[in-house]
């Protein structure tokens, strides 16, 4: 019986694993076609954003910030900020774009944003990669003091990442002004996600409420990945895992509520 059990569920599991595959390349196919460098826009888009608000801060502020280079600390701090822009702005209206293939039983409406989070994460993993390789090449990124610390930090930032867009998805489909307040609030968040500067750069009181931000808190931890005693990090690893946890579980519920909704065509 239980060997029946679990025959069972690796087959759910391998047909769930198809089906964001399936829509994985859909999705892939549909916003960048076959030609030129295809699906590899999802490493260079952030790449290009990157490194181009690295050099401004270079020639800006110099070749170093606070005793560390300029050019790595800024693009590691704006690919996840990209990572967080770009899964929120294709988990708005994801429901409604692909709402005709609720004709197949198997899909459901999770599956959307997961298929979309997944390819966010891969191509936001792939330009973190490829920008520290390069930057260490010309001496402009160190070798990692814990790269533990610093996959840690990227695990809870996309898995926060992912518990806002399964709240935001079904919301921007409950209420139309909510799709056009999104991007609005994309931006509004830059200072307090901790992309451009180190807790303890900032005032007692500051640093305070920057803690309450989980994006601050995973940010902390991925450049103490990096850096490790060169800088002084402040964090709290329970942060973004309780946010995590509640958002997902808001965003679940939200979710099963608007599949009720749907009409499938």
């Amino acid at each position: 019986m239980v060997n029946g059990s679990f025959h069972k569920l690796r087959q759910a599991w391998m047909l769930q694993v198809r089906i964001i595959h399936a829509l994985m390349v859909r999705e892939l196919i549909t916003r960048f076609g076959r030609e030129n460098i295809g699906f590899l826009w999802i490493m260079a888009e952030p790449l290009l954003f990157a490194g181009l608000v690295g050099l401004l801060w270079h020639f800006a502020k110099g070749p170093t910030d606070h005793g560390i280079g300029v050019i790595a600390f800024v693009a590691t701090g704006y690919i996840p900020l990209t990572l967080f822009r770009h899964c929120v702005a294709r988990s708005v209206a994801a429901f409604t774009a692909n709402q005709s293939l609720l004709y197949h039983r198997q899909i459901k409406v999770i599956d959307f944003i997961l298929s979309r989070f997944i390819i966010e994460v891969i191509g936001g993993m792939m330009a973190y990669m490829f920008m520290a390789i390069v930057l260490f090449v010309f001496d402009e990124f160190p070798v990692p003091a814990d790269i533990g610390l610093l996959i840690a930090g990227w695990t809870l930032y996309s898995i926060f990442c992912l518990s806002l867009c399964l709240m935001l998805a079904p919301l921007s489909e409950i209420s139309d002004a909510m799709e056009k307040f999104i991007p609005v609030t994309t931006y509004i968040m830059i200072p307090f996600s901790g992309a451009f500067s180190l807790l303890a750069w900032v005032t007692p009181s500051a640093r305070e409420f920057l803690l309450l931000s989980p994006f601050v808190n995973c940010m902390e931890m991925m450049r103490k990945g990096i850096w490790g005693d060169q800088i002084l990090v402040y964090y709290n690893i329970w942060n973004p895992i309780g946010c995590s946890t509640v958002f997902a579980m808001i965003g679940l519920v939200l979710c099963r509520r608007v599949r009720r909704t749907l009409t499938v065509e």
